[in-house]
């Protein structure tokens, strides 16, 4: 599953993940990598995927700078080039949720469908309400197991595991000569795309989304009990009827459980009768 292509002057990493029917791209979020994707792979959606590694992190390349919606843009119409892809439909989750949407404006006419997954309207405190995840790209951590461990104790977790989530952690760091672990993403990387992001004219840009579009928008609280979610519902209906042809779904989880489990299948069958019905 493993594929590399040079793309907008780097090179970009992705996991094809065979199928029938339209292809589908998938889109992390901000610091994550593209197993994110694996449990949505696994499930019964029958499309082929092709799960993306953004520039910056996973296994693509990390230019010093570059970070803005239009390089990401770019990289994937590169990539779909590449691979002679003349139109895709676009699933991207929390930041890959607004690269879907910045997509869909630019490039109309490369993406039939818009699927998003708890993403909408930045929040203006963003780099603070990250900063855990930030702190965590700098760190040297001892080994792989301290790694996981701790992130398997982390209050949105509630307790979930499995390979998949593993999978998608080990993802997510490098190993050094001497054992210890460190992020694949660089701190500086993330920062620059939070704060090219927030510069764009989202309204506007949403308002160009004229493909069908779902919003699958997790409820459930990113933390112990009685968090809020990631995406406040007021939040996401602002998104929602901003785009112009966009549906709604909630759906099983939080932010990040939405994706894998049995919450992956429920969205799996969501997105299904989206394509049909759309």
């Amino acid at each position: 599953m493993d594929k590399f292509t040079q793309t907008n002057g780097i090179s970009l990493h992705y996991l094809d993940h065979p199928g029938e029917g339209p292809t589908i791209i998938c889109l992390h979020g901000l610091t994550a990598n593209a197993h994110f994707f694996d449990g949505l792979a696994a499930s019964s959606l029958p499309n082929r995927l092709l799960a993306v590694d953004l520039r910056g992190r996973g296994q693509s390349d990390k230019p010093e700078t570059g970070y803005s919606m239009a390089d990401h843009a770019a990289d994937i119409v590169g990539l779909m080039d590449n691979l002679e892809l003349d139109q895709v439909i676009l699933a991207g989750h929390s930041f890959g949720g607004l690269v879907t949407c910045y997509l869909a404006a630019n490039y109309p006419q490369r993406v039939s469908k818009c699927i998003v997954m708890d993403s909408g309207f930045m929040h203006p405190s963003v780099k603070e309400i990250i900063k855990p995840s930030l702190d965590r790209l700098g760190q040297r951590i001892p080994s792989w197991e301290a790694y996981r461990d701790a992130v398997k104790g982390a209050a949105y977790w509630q307790g979930y595991w499995d390979t998949a989530v593993e999978n998608y952690y080990r993802a997510d760091v490098q190993s050094n000569d001497d054992g210890s672990v460190r992020a694949r993403s660089h701190p500086a990387a993330i920062t620059e795309a939070i704060d090219k992001a927030l510069a764009e004219p989202w309204a506007s840009i949403f308002s160009q989304v004229h493909q069908p579009a779902i919003m699958l928008h997790a409820l459930g609280p990113f933390g112990a009990p009685g968090s809020m979610p990631v995406l406040p519902a007021t939040q996401a209906e602002e998104t929602v009827n901003a785009l112009p042809n966009c549906q709604y779904k909630t759906v099983p989880g939080n932010h990040m459980t939405m994706l894998f489990g049995d919450n992956a299948e429920t969205l799996a069958q969501e997105i299904m009768t989206f394509l049909e019905e759309s």
